[in-house]
């Protein structure tokens, strides 16, 4: 191979090793416009040039960005303070292994999208003000070892698919608005002896019921209360009409001892 041509392949090579993936570069660019950092922490991510090549090799450019062979491999942005919501732009960073977002101010919904990240393996949005429910299609990132979504303000149930995740090892969804009961295959018990999650993964959600929390404090009357007013109300019946019998004898025989009209009349006939 003539050395010209080799020397320009190398210059190629080198050049596309520091050229950021395309799918990268979507997903931080998509990221920095949806929030509002009032520390300055992304300060760095408002050059074109730092978000059009975050990674150089192992190296990052960018601030709670780590990289791994030229792609984001770890986002970690943890208490900066920021605010906004996730974009759904996250679901292009493919190869992203690890992402904490925690402690910050960030609402709204968490993204469908992040379904798309089957590399993900740890997912930490706790501390934060999001809302509405948790996605199903989380089941989809089967690497996921770690879920921690406490303390936010998600709402609806957890849902089961949550249970199909064979790897995860830790997960909290304790402090949010969670309802209805707790999955069987997130309670369940592991060589028949501790539950596969325990209640401290749960706790803090007023309408979340079921094993390993302790049984909810019944709101109505217990069936055992029913039972007794019940019988109560049967008494009180059956004194009332015991009473209304006596009282209508009593009427009875006083008016067989005190004739009416009828026996007065046949009384003054003379006999015959």
């Amino acid at each position: 191979m003539p050395p010209l041509l080799l020397l320009f392949l190398l210059l190629h090579l080198f050049s596309t090793s520091l050229m950021a993936d395309p799918d990268d570069q979507r997903c931080l660019s998509g990221l920095f416009h949806s929030l509002s950092d009032p520390t300055g922490a992304l300060q760095n991510w408002s050059s074109p040039s730092s978000l059009s090549s975050p990674c150089n090799g192992f190296t990052s450019f960018l601030p709670g960005v780590t990289c791994n062979n030229g792609r984001v491999y770890k986002l970690s942005l943890s208490g900066h303070s920021l605010s906004g919501q996730l974009s759904p732009s996250l679901s292009n960073c493919t190869n992203l292994q690890s992402l904490d977002l925690s402690s910050n101010q960030l609402t709204g919904p968490i993204p469908v999208s992040l379904s798309s990240l089957l590399n993900l393996a740890v997912l930490n949005l706790s501390a934060n003000r999001l809302s509405g429910e948790i996605p199903p299609s989380l089941s989809l990132c089967a690497y996921l070892n770690v879920i921690d979504l406490h303390s936010n303000e998600l709402t609806g149930q957890i849902p089961d698919q949550i249970g199909l995740l064979v790897r995860l090892s830790a997960f909290d969804v304790s402090s949010n608005k969670l309802s209805g009961p707790i999955p069987y295959l997130l309670a369940n018990k592991t060589n028949g002896l501790m539950p596969r999650f325990n209640a401290s993964s749960f706790v803090g959600n007023k309408e979340l019921y079921g094993y390993p929390l302790p049984p909810m404090k019944n709101k109505g009357l217990s069936v055992l209360a029913i039972v007794f007013i019940g019988l109560g109300s049967g008494m009180v019946s059956l004194i009332l009409s015991f009473t209304a019998v006596c009282i209508w004898l009593r009427f009875t025989d006083q008016e067989s001892s005190n004739p009416g009209e009828e026996g007065k009349i046949s009384h003054l006939m003379p006999d015959y």
